[in-house]
């Protein structure tokens, strides 16, 4: 039984050393690098700290209710591509992130979820213009 104990804690060294070595050297990108101790994103994740300074900033906003520079911010989502967690139809509310140098709203949104907008359950991340979503987590 303390063989088996010790065996899981050795596997358990060795895969966030190699995590930790893996994120220094670029190799994993889901691996998230900070002072202290390693924690892994899962791939379908973004941290808010890894947001673009103008994803920041939108969702600043979306928690302060606003104001929005665009008519369709806080436009509700149709989830029509169906990779969100279906939903009603007014759940979703969709918010652009600016882009710089863009002349339109560019490709880049948050999309977040709940009953009351300025207190959304989730919000999730597209720089691909709905094509793919990463959930912000903190």
């Amino acid at each position: 039984m303390l063989r088996n104990g010790w065996g899981r804690w050795r596997t358990a060294v060795l895969l966030v050393f190699l995590a930790s070595l893996g994120g220094s050297l670029g190799l994993f990108p889901s691996v998230a690098q900070a002072k202290g101790p390693l924690f892994l994103v899962p791939a379908d994740t973004i941290a808010v700290t890894q947001l673009p300074p103008q994803g920041r900033s939108m969702l600043a906003l979306i928690y302060q209710g606003g104001p929005f520079r665009h008519d369709k911010d806080n436009a509700v989502f149709g989830n029509r591509e169906r990779i969100l967690p279906a939903r009603d139809r007014s759940y979703y509310r969709e918010y652009t992130v600016r882009t710089p140098g863009e002349r339109t709203r560019g490709a880049r949104r948050i999309v977040c979820g709940g009953l009351k907008p300025a207190a959304p359950d989730a919000c999730y991340y597209t720089d691909d213009h709905y094509a793919s979503f990463r959930r912000i987590v903190q």
